[in-house]
């Protein structure tokens, strides 16, 4: 089954999909083990985990795809959901977009409407969006690529709520699936009224983002409001906090309160490495 198949199944089911951001191949391998359902590798972790910069549209179309390339190449046929941002330009670069993001083996490419650069939605102030037409056409056109022939679901995400209103977002949002998305995401909501409102309104599968502008709500909650996704930004905070820690604790000479660590021996086999000396063997001379 591909990763795209795996997603499409997940979004049938019954349960809510919980899903978190990430940055980096790494990342992807332990959330694949730890038996979630898909991962987001997001512009945040990106930005921050390869670059150690704001999630501010500073990072272009080839630094995004080489990532998406490394990090689907280290979970094959695990669902990685890939920010594809803005599409990097018009609708016809989205269309280069999601075919570039599908050949990359990612099983869902995310779109969205801010006029680029972007900005993470959930940083202070309002976000800037294009036209509704224009965020419609470029839906368009990332829809029109699945369907010629990319095995790839399509995330369209709008960020009206912040720009213009809830009402905008809830139109854009119907706008896009009238034109096929798969999943449909208003990044920002302010209350959990609209939450409830975005959840149970749309055919399409609705994603919820749990992130310092919108409340903080139980999956419970969530999954009786209708949505099928939610997503946390959890991981990079706790690795943030972990090295940190650890760095004051080995400056301080005493590692016995550093955050626990796991073995020499559990790094390398999440790094692959019994994998490797297995193949490596095929390659050595019996007789040298």
């Amino acid at each position: 089954m591909t990763a795209a198949a795996r997603l499409r199944q997940a979004l049938a089911g019954p349960e809510l999909m919980i899903v978190p951001v990430i940055g980096d191949p790494l990342a992807a391998r332990l959330v694949e083990r730890a038996g979630l359902p898909a991962a987001l590798l997001g512009g945040f972790g990106i930005s921050m985990m390869r670059y150690a910069l704001p999630d501010t549209g500073l990072i272009g179309f080839g630094e995004v795809i080489d990532q998406v390339r490394n990090t689907c190449a280290a979970v094959p046929g695990f669902p990685i959901i890939a920010d594809g941002d803005t599409g990097y330009g018009n609708a016809m670069n989205v269309r280069r977009t999601v075919q570039e993001f599908a050949r990359a083996g990612a099983a869902c490419v995310l779109i969205e409407d801010q006029v680029w650069p972007k900005k993470c939605g959930h940083l202070a102030g309002k976000r800037e969006v294009i036209s509704r037409d224009e965020a419609r056409l470029k839906i368009r056109a990332a829809v029109d690529a699945r369907n010629a022939g990319h095995d790839i679901l399509i995330m369209a995400r709008t960020d009206a709520r912040s720009a213009i209103g809830f009402d905008e977002a809830m139109a854009r949002c119907r706008d896009f699936e009238a034109e096929g998305a798969d999943i449909v995401f208003a990044e920002a909501l302010e209350t959990r009224a609209e939450l409830a409102a975005f959840g149970a309104g749309f055919g399409a599968a609705t994603w919820a983002n749990m992130m310092p502008k919108t409340p903080e709500t139980s999956r419970a909650a969530l999954q009786a409001m209708g949505f099928k996704v939610v997503t946390y930004n959890v991981l990079l905070p706790a690795v943030i906090h972990a090295l940190r820690e650890t760095l004051i604790a080995l400056k301080s000479g005493d590692l016995t309160g550093a955050p626990p660590r796991v073995s020499f021996d559990e790094m390398t086999e999440l790094a692959g490495l019994a994998d490797y000396t297995a193949l490596e063997t095929r390659y050595i001379d019996p007789e040298p």
